[in-house]
């Protein structure tokens, strides 16, 4: 197994960790989960620039690193549902258009297609990106008693229920938007896919 698959593997093994220590009543666990959270991330950008580099590209690389940069996602999305910061109907649309593009996407390329991305969907990535680390670190800050009693007030503001919840419907609305617009991009290549795979079964 190469380097960058290993990092796959342990972005996937971080990802339940991160999980129990955010959802920790001890303080120094959540805040905690906020490293494991950043550590998880960089192997995400680690793995991705050496294979690259070094030409470090296998089969197993290109299923499973998609799939674990979702399912590391899509785990702190719930996390904040559980902790009642986000509205679980928002967390769901989510997770179905990203597992369901993401799927998409590395069975193409099984069947030795290429899909077409945009921009688009990397702002998608990069505003979903920034919000969770926004979250992340107002949710510790807020656990964090010496900081919390300091900066209560200003924390308090950036994590008003309503503030969050319309950055949220934005980030949700982009998502789905987004996710239409890729399939709408590659329809015809999606249905050469499909009508392929119907000859095989």
């Amino acid at each position: 197994m190469t380097l960058p698959n290993q990092l796959t593997v342990l972005r996937i093994i971080l990802t339940p960790v991160f999980l129990y220590f955010f959802l920790s009543d001890n303080p120094l666990f959540i805040q905690t989960s906020l490293t494991i959270y950043i550590v998880a991330a960089l192997t995400d950008w680690y793995d991705g620039w050496l294979a690259r580099k070094f030409n470090y590209i296998t089969e197993w690389g290109k299923f499973w690193d998609p799939l674990a940069d979702k399912i590391l996602t899509s785990v702190v999305f719930i996390g904040f549902v559980i902790v009642k910061l986000l509205p679980l109907w928002m967390v769901l649309l989510i997770i179905f258009r990203d597992f369901s593009v993401t799927l998409l996407r590395v069975y193409a390329d099984s069947r030795g297609y290429s899909f077409r991305t945009t921009y688009y969907a990397k702002w998608k990535t990069m505003l979903q990106m920034i919000f969770l680390y926004y979250l992340l670190i107002l949710y510790v800050a807020k656990n964090t008693i010496e900081i919390y009693n300091q900066y209560q007030s200003v924390i308090d503001l950036l994590l008003n229920k309503d503030i969050v919840y319309f950055v949220m419907l934005i980030i949700t609305i982009i998502t789905v938007h987004s996710g239409i617009t890729y399939l709408l991009l590659n329809k015809s290549l999606i249905k050469q896919l499909f009508n392929e795979t119907d000859k095989l079964v």
